[in-house]
């Protein structure tokens, strides 16, 4: 018996010497859009929790602007975008991007009025305040006017104010009579006597966040692409069924206020995709707006 236990006491030994076989991480470089903020949160999650580095990744998360992120997917720089229109848009006019998943099935977006107006048919007339015209605000603002019976052409008179918070600053000015901004602006709204209308999701199916690549490397790398959608499938469920642990991180990630945070969440889970999915609906939206910026007329599948 001593014999044997010194012979298992050496092969335990040697087992140790054997250098263990591991798989490098890869790189990757992968852009969100404004902030660090609760639509692009699925990348913080994933990092943040290793589901990342549970496919053999180590990513490298950074906030461009639109623009920037499409030249830097389209040349190379970074490998993955988190944006949804603006890849659509960039791969209609001929440069080498695609979608392959989506993360948020619609927008969080609010209809965010002065305290004097109650419903969406009060608005005829009213001035309302967008980021941009042509936007994310613009677009959703016509498409929820027209379907309550509001000739978005006529009937009000649109502002472009930028950011959410000179938004919210105009709304407060009583520069604008209601204002299409994101959470958490309408947690501060409501504080101050504002009136939430609506919420975007509760009439369109608008994806706003999805994975964006470059077509070569979909082509060459394509075990990579799969790695990144199941973190971030896999970072959008935790999400969904796990409120504290999910703000925490947001409140980590995005250096903002936990009542920030926790009315970000609230405001937005309803849209966090399951399955990476994006409704065919909302991606037919987002087509016809980036053909008619494009000023195409051909079919695009």
């Amino acid at each position: 018996m001593v014999a044997i236990a010194r012979i298992c006491a050496l092969a335990i030994f040697l087992l140790a010497l054997i250098p263990r076989v591991t798989h490098a991480a890869e790189n990757i470089r992968m852009s969100v859009s404004g902030s660090y903020n609760m639509i692009f949160l699925a990348a913080g999650v994933a990092q943040h929790r290793g589901f990342f580095k549970d496919e053999s990744l180590d990513a490298d998360i950074v906030v461009m602007n639109a623009p920037a992120s499409l030249a830097a997917l389209s040349n190379g720089d970074i490998d993955y975008t988190l944006l949804t229109g603006s890849v659509i848009r960039a791969a209609i006019r001929g440069l080498p991007v695609r979608i392959v998943a989506g993360l948020m099935s619609s927008s969080a977006h609010v209809f965010l009025s002065r305290p004097e107006i109650k419903t969406i048919k009060e608005l005829s007339g009213k001035r309302i305040g967008l980021a941009g015209f042509g936007d994310a605000t613009h677009v959703l603002a016509r498409m929820i006017l027209v379907k309550q019976g509001i000739d978005p052409d006529k009937d009000v008179q649109f502002i472009a104010l930028g950011s959410d918070s000179g938004r919210f600053t105009a709304l407060q000015q009583n520069l604008a009579d209601m204002v299409i901004t994101s959470p958490p602006w309408d947690f501060e709204g409501k504080k101050l006597g504002f009136n939430i209308l609506t919420r975007a999701y509760e009439h369109v199916n608008y994806p706003l966040a999805g994975v964006g690549v470059n077509q070569k490397s979909l082509q060459t790398n394509r075990a990579q692409v799969k790695h990144v959608i199941k973190s971030l499938v896999r970072a959008n469920r935790f999400m969904r069924e796990n409120r504290e642990e999910s703000v925490k991180t947001l409140i980590a990630w995005g250096k903002g206020k936990p009542e920030h945070a926790y009315a970000a969440y609230d405001s937005t889970v309803t849209i966090i995709s399951s399955d990476g999915g994006i409704p065919d609906d909302g991606l037919k939206i987002l087509i016809d707006q980036a053909k008619r910026d494009v000023k195409v007329t051909r079919d695009v599948r």
